[in-house]
């Protein structure tokens, strides 16, 4: 039975060990994956890949380079989240046939498009400064994902613990066209859930009127 939002949010936990012997179904793992896709992002660039790792020798070679975590072998399906570097540049041609997906006459396709390079004349102008920018981004779709999952009570953990460089090797990912934000293990959980320790919301929220 699929949960409420709130529901959902209450659910949800950094899971620390999945049983190894309890798989999500196609199905499920596509609802994940849609939460990541139809997730927003900054002038509709879209600056993320998933990468779904199901390869247990591959895993097994990934854990050392991730602090030896067990959620790296034992969660049902790992989500490597890597942000776009090369695709988000106005050479690439990328974010010009992504503002054309939407019909428009060729004068506005050509505002938006210098608007997208002006404003983001410092951030793109290297690849370290494109990275902080994409690699937040991704952290939306993470999050979406962790909720769509946590929906069909499915357990999730997010993990910034890794080597990037060498996992990136590893991986042989081309780093000029992408580079790894985040590491999301999905599957089931093995303890119960710990209490859920979390700020008043009178101490975090403050209205300006």
């Amino acid at each position: 039975m699929e949960k409420t939002f709130m529901e959902a949010m209450d659910y949800r936990h950094a899971c620390k060990l999945f049983d190894e012997t309890k798989k999500i179904s196609d199905e499920d793992l596509n609802f994940i994956l849609e939460a990541g896709r139809k997730s927003p992002s900054s002038f509709g660039m879209e600056p993320w890949k998933f990468l779904v790792i199901t390869n247990d020798e591959l895993r097994e070679k990934i854990r050392p380079l991730c602090w030896n975590q067990p959620q790296i072998t034992t969660s049902s399906h790992l989500v490597i989240v890597l942000a776009a570097i090369e695709d988000v540049k106005p050479e690439s041609g990328t974010p010009l046939r992504k503002f054309g997906r939407r019909e428009m006459p060729k004068e506005k396709l050509d505002f938006y498009t210098n608007i997208y390079s002006e404003h983001l004349k410092e951030t793109l102008s290297s690849d370290e400064n494109v990275f902080a920018w994409t690699a937040r981004q991704t952290y939306i779709a993470i999050g979406n994902m962790m909720t769509g999952a946590a929906i069909k009570g499915i357990d999730s953990c997010p993990i910034e613990g890794f080597e990037k460089e060498p996992l990136e090797e590893l991986l042989q990912l081309d780093t000029t066209k992408y580079q790894l934000a985040c590491i999301v293990g999905f599957g089931y959980r093995v303890n119960p859930q710990s209490t859920q320790l979390r700020e008043d919301l009178d101490t975090i929220v403050e209205y300006i009127n």
